[in-house]
């Protein structure tokens, strides 16, 4: 069974992706009261939509919107439809909670099990589920991939290195689901005991937060594997499996035929030229009980050009995730995400995967920002000068800001199951 799209051609994706958004205005407006009075508001109305262009007519949700409408936001079905909800948190302490019909969960679980057919795995292999379970989308989205998929699912959950290691033994598990933190911890384990040649690990997946090449490259180099693929989604979106990169990892092949995504400018709103960074904007196509319009997800990213994929799949694609909008930092008046320092880092040698971004303002009330990063594992402490010196140069260069480099030693900085903390604003606001 094949879990890809039918689309020949880009015309008839299009067709499919105006036919979803009439029948989603539809369905939002006659089954939500915070849809009818957006749209009401906006002057829009469900059957003045003929084109893919009158998008650009229709408002924005937002996180708040969701945080507002707490516990039921979105919501646009009778309540006996909805079989379960799942939410994450919010950054004014009220979680974002996302309804599912049967619908949803079926659709979930296919555009999911997309991604298992689009890395390449078959029912034979055998999938260790490292991802987090409960009101959280991960861990259950992963494991109905695998049963629709039809690969053999270990749902172990984050953490418990040592259960993790004993499985990955014991069951000979082929592929493991994590998030990148995670798979640092796994891989530096693994390494640390001494099992790699006990253990049939090929791939890994990771998603849930932005990995730089550095650490990308430090799991890989650690469990030898054949390949590692990128897993997007967020629970607005049904959950992970909102896209994936293929083999041939020229970016992320995002499920155009489920939603439609934007990429605009997050100061204006207004699309950017194809190529250049945004914030992803995003409208479901058959989501029931919580569709999105125009949902402002806050990553930034942007739209792969040129001519399709080798992998032969006419879905569109996008780059990795590369930050979020509302983590932007200002700095001595320069706008900084931290992805930029990330990108910094992962190009210079002799340096780790992991980093600590500080920002601090003295007593003369100037900021200051220090970069605590690890010395790689085989470099010694007498190359420290050498290393400060380059760092801080490349930070200059190409970020226009001054910071203080400190190295430590390798291991010293934390790791995290789920996702790792990369800045600390000390700054009094």
């Amino acid at each position: 069974m094949t879990f890809m799209p039918h689309f020949k051609s880009e015309e008839a994706l299009k067709a499919h992706q105006l036919e979803g958004l009439q029948w989603t205005l539809r369905h939002a407006y006659n089954g939500s009261s915070f849809y009818r009075e957006r749209l009401d508001k906006a002057g829009v109305r469900p059957e003045d939509i003929r084109t893919l262009d009158d998008l650009e007519h229709l408002p924005f949700t937002a996180a708040q919107d969701l945080q507002r409408g707490y516990p039921f936001p979105l919501l646009s079905v009778p309540f006996e439809n909805v079989v379960r909800i799942h939410a994450s948190s919010g950054t004014t302490g009220k979680r974002k909670v996302l309804c599912y019909t049967k619908k949803d969960i079926d659709d979930w679980s296919h555009l999911f099990a997309r991604c298992y057919e689009m890395a390449g795995l078959t029912p034979d292999d055998r999938v260790q589920l490292s991802s987090g379970y409960g009101l959280w989308t991960a861990g259950i989205g992963f494991q109905m991939a695998c049963e629709t998929f039809g690969a053999m699912a270990i749902p172990v959950g984050p953490g418990n290195l040592d259960l993790q290691c004993q499985l990955l033994i014991d069951f000979q598990t082929t592929v493991m689901m994590v998030t990148a933190s995670m798979g640092l911890l796994v891989a530096e384990e693994i390494n640390r005991r001494g099992i790699r040649d006990k253990i049939n690990l090929k791939k890994i997946t990771i998603g849930s937060e932005r990995s730089g090449d550095a650490m990308r490259k430090r799991i890989l180099d650690l469990l030898e594997l054949e390949d590692m693929f990128d897993i997007t989604g967020m629970t607005e979106l049904y959950g992970p499996g909102a896209g994936m990169d293929c083999i041939f990892h020229t970016g992320i092949h995002y499920w155009a035929d489920f939603y439609i995504l934007e990429i605009l400018d997050p100061e204006t709103l207004k699309p950017v030229p194809e190529g250049e960074i945004g914030e992803m904007v995003v409208t479901t196509l058959k989501k029931e009980a919580s569709p999105l319009i125009r949902y402002r997800t806050r990553d930034l990213t942007r739209l792969i050009p040129g001519d399709d994929c080798p992998c032969g799949c006419i879905l569109p694609r996008h780059d990795r995730i590369l930050g979020r909008s509302d983590d932007m930092i200002i700095f001595r008046a320069v706008n900084i995400y931290p992805g930029q320092i990330d990108h910094v880092l992962s190009s210079i040698d002799g340096i780790g995967s992991e980093y600590q971004i500080h920002l601090d303002r003295k007593e003369d009330g100037r900021d200051y920002m220090t970069i605590k990063v690890e010395r790689d594992e085989e470099v010694e402490k007498g190359q420290d000068e050498e290393l400060i010196k380059r760092i801080a140069t490349q930070i200059k260069n190409q970020i226009m800001v001054s910071a203080n480099i400190e190295l430590v030693d390798y291991g010293s900085l934390p790791r995290s199951e789920r996702k790792t903390q990369r800045v600390y604003d000390d700054r009094e606001n």
